[in-house]
């Protein structure tokens, strides 16, 4: 039996969720469009949809809440949250946002054009509707070891420098105003990348005048990693490890609902000052004035808090092993996941649970539809409903290497009782896996499709 780890806090506020019987489970189904997305929170049990500001702020959050200047312009919130932002990230520059996808829609406008090229180690799926969305071509060039679920890669996020070196000369450094590094790898299981990988990466951008931007949205997951696993960082801090990491680049997106543990917020920052000049003006159309970036002063003071709390160690501990514990209860149910356990989530290998079912018709989505009839447990897809894509010079549907449930762990609110009903769950599944059937779409937009689809099922 695996080991799960303490809580390093005590609950002080509950809320109470309630299991609806089968019945009421098919019909919410029925009436979602077999999409989670579209059901209702009450009647989920057990929501692993994202961690993505779903998770519980803490007491000293919540005083910040009180503190909240919600002054138009120059509140002492924005001043509270630029001394955190700049002594954990050490940009020259900064902006608030509401979340992440409002600072890579801003980024987007003013660094991308049609025809341009933005290679990653994997993109997530908001930043890949950015540049699609301002015509451009986002490129992933993660590492091969990544594409296999079974490899016990310390640093499967990583991206293949030979691969990137190839990519700049085939299209042209003119043709890539920047390039893209995501901590953790979301789209390839939540996978840390290697503090060298990080510098060869910077290397090969700056080297071809390329600057460099990091998807920071879980970089304190991401520098913990390195901590336990990477040669030289043991004795290191995460704040350390986080300047040297920040140092590589010249700037960075992130969804602060992540690591900073808020319910709403985002940051884009950068060393540019004429960038800064142009993302302010773009902020200021699109998401509000530079102090306040399309949030509370409130918001700012909960994430000047959470970006400090994000960093704990004794949390991050917990985390991590929570995560992994999981996973591993998972794996005793006979049910592969992406190895090693990753950050903020566990990544079923759908297409090993059900094999029957061929990409066109979507294992991932109907293995995430049979954990909700089963348990009233909602994970997420993250294969070819995410992914999938026609090609835009020979029109073939491109689909992606892998097909996965991700089941997202929000910080600071399950327990272990939860996450073996979530097991459990899945072991039941598991015993009647070959009776399950795929899907097909009865509607979908062009991009981002995975919110808003509906299905029926095969």
């Amino acid at each position: 039996m695996p080991t799960y780890p303490p809580e390093p806090f005590r609950i002080k506020v509950t809320e109470s969720i309630r299991l609806i019987p089968p019945a009421e489970r098919e019909k919410a189904l029925k009436e979602a469009g077999y999409n989670l997305f579209a059901v209702k929170a009450e009647d989920i049990f057990i929501d692993l949809l994202t961690d993505s500001g779903t998770g519980a702020m803490s007491q000293e959050q919540w005083a910040a809440i009180m503190r909240g200047d919600e002054s138009y312009a120059g509140a002492r919130s924005f001043f509270r949250l630029k001394q955190a932002v700049e002594d954990i990230f050490g940009f020259n520059y900064f902006v608030p946002a509401h979340q992440g996808r409002a600072a890579e829609n801003i980024l987007a406008a003013c660094l991308v054009k049609p025809g341009q090229y933005l290679p990653s180690n994997m993109h997530f799926d908001t930043t890949d509707a950015n540049i699609r969305a301002r015509g451009g071509h986002p490129t992933n060039l993660v590492i091969e070891e990544a594409f296999d679920p079974a490899n016990p890669h310390p640093f499967k996020g990583n991206m293949d420098i030979a691969k990137l070196n190839g990519f700049i000369e085939k299209v042209g450094a003119a043709k890539v105003p920047l390039g893209m590094v995501t901590v953790t790898n979301n789209a390839g299981g939540g996978q840390p990348v290697s503090m060298e990988n990080l510098k060869a990466i910077a290397d090969v951008y700056h080297t071809s005048g390329i600057p460099l931007f990091i998807d920071a949205a879980r970089y304190a997951e991401n520098c913990f990693f390195i901590k336990q696993r990477e040669p030289g960082y043991a004795q290191k801090s995460i704040k350390e490890i986080a300047h040297e990491m920040f140092a590589l680049a010249d700037g960075m997106t992130m969804s602060a609902k992540k690591d900073a543990i808020v319910n709403i917020g985002g940051l884009l920052c950068m060393n540019d000052e004429k960038l800064f000049e142009n993302v302010k003006n773009e902020l200021i159309l699109r998401e509000g004035f530079p102090t306040y970036g399309g949030l509370a002063g409130r918001d700012l003071d909960a994430m000047a808090v959470g970006l400090y709390e994000g960093l704990d160690e004794a949390y991050l501990a917990y985390r991590l092993g929570q995560t992994a514990y999981l996973a591993t209860r998972i794996n005793e149910a006979g049910i592969p996941t992406i190895q090693p356990a990753g950050g903020h989530a566990v990544y079923l290998d759908a297409a090993a649970v059900l094999p029957h079912i061929p990409q066109s018709e979507f294992p991932g989505q109907a293995l995430c539809v049979e954990l909700y009839r089963e348990g009233a447990i909602r994970g997420v897809e993250i294969g070819s409903v995410m992914f999938a894509h026609t090609d835009a010079d020979t029109g073939q549907m491109v689909y992606p290497k892998l097909e996965l449930l991700r089941l997202a762990i929000p910080r600071r609110t399950y327990t272990q009782s939860h996450m073996d009903y979530v097991a459990d769950t899945l072991a039941r599944i598991k015993k009647r896996s070959a009776s399950i059937r795929g899907y097909k779409f009865t509607y979908a937009p062009e991009l981002l499709r995975h919110f808003t689809a509906r299905f029926e099922p095969l």
